[in-house]
């Protein structure tokens, strides 16, 4: 038994004592960490963060281009518009100008266009040059000029304003006239005038009452003097089935006269 007091010595190790602090959850924990003296801590590993796999593929996945059957009545600035196509009509017309051709304007139903396909290389290795500026940008405002042409709703054309005849004996007979043109009825300003001053003397509303035909009932009207079944066998469409209206009246009794004579123009008495 050893004697009291006596302790005995510990015995030499060339183990190293140390202190690690792990981390548990939020605590700090203190723990020996045996290791050999001589030997190297070993090198800490770095440890890239994952990356994001969708982040990743949104980053090199461009959206495939898609395709546009083209319809009757479309034109390439309305289908750039429909997709919001960067660059507008031009930019669609440069990546599918080998389906649309060389006129722009003219695109028909049933091809199909790219939207979003690059410009295709020129396919004459002769050339190799591209278009000249000039000539590029003259077929892109020829285009752009027709599109707004096409787009815009056609004007309608002016109508005509109606002729203006004054009330009096002159407008009257060139009034006459006019209908006369429309139906092919013949006669001449200067007849109808000579014709009128003889039987009338101008006045739209004379009447003759001793006559044959006033003793018959029916009794001569108007500028020309035509009885009312003569007006009414020969009135001309369009103009008043009053008798003593000027216009109907000279009208009636001018194709009264091409009937029976050829025209107003033969007439130079009683008629």
């Amino acid at each position: 038994m050893p004697a009291q007091g006596k302790h005995r010595r510990p015995k030499s190790v060339s183990l190293g004592r140390g202190i690690a602090a792990v981390a548990t959850g939020g605590a700090v924990l203190a723990l020996p960490v045996l290791g050999a003296t001589t030997a190297s801590a070993a090198p800490a590993h770095s440890v890239a963060a994952p990356v994001s796999v969708t982040a990743q593929a949104n980053s090199v996945t461009k959206a495939a281009p898609a395709k546009h059957s083209v319809v009757s009545g479309e034109t390439l600035s309305k289908i750039a518009r429909e997709y919001s196509v960067s660059g507008g009509w031009k930019k669609l017309y440069e990546g599918n100008r080998k389906a649309v051709g060389e006129n722009p304007n003219l695109i028909h139903p049933g091809i199909t266009l790219t939207i979003g396909a690059k410009a295709a290389a020129p396919s004459d290795a002769k050339a190799g040059k591209a278009a000249p500026a000039a000539e590029r940008t003259a077929t892109a405002e020829r285009a752009d000029r027709t599109e707004r042409t096409s787009a815009a709703p056609a004007a309608a054309p002016a109508a005509a304003a109606p002729a203006m005849y004054t009330n009096d004996l002159d407008g009257w007979i060139k009034e006459s006239l006019a209908v006369m043109a429309q139906h092919g009825i013949p006669g001449s300003y200067e007849s109808i005038h000579r014709n009128i001053i003889r039987e009338s003397s101008g006045n739209p509303n004379a009447i003759n009452n001793w006559d044959s035909n006033a003793v018959k009932g029916t009794p001569s009207k108007g500028l020309l003097q035509v009885i009312d079944p003569t007006f009414q066998a020969y009135h001309v469409p369009g103009t008043s089935t009053d008798s003593y209206d000027p216009v109907a009246n000279i009208t009636a009794a001018c194709n009264y006269a091409a009937d029976r004579y050829g025209s107003i123009d033969n007439v130079f008495g009683a008629y």
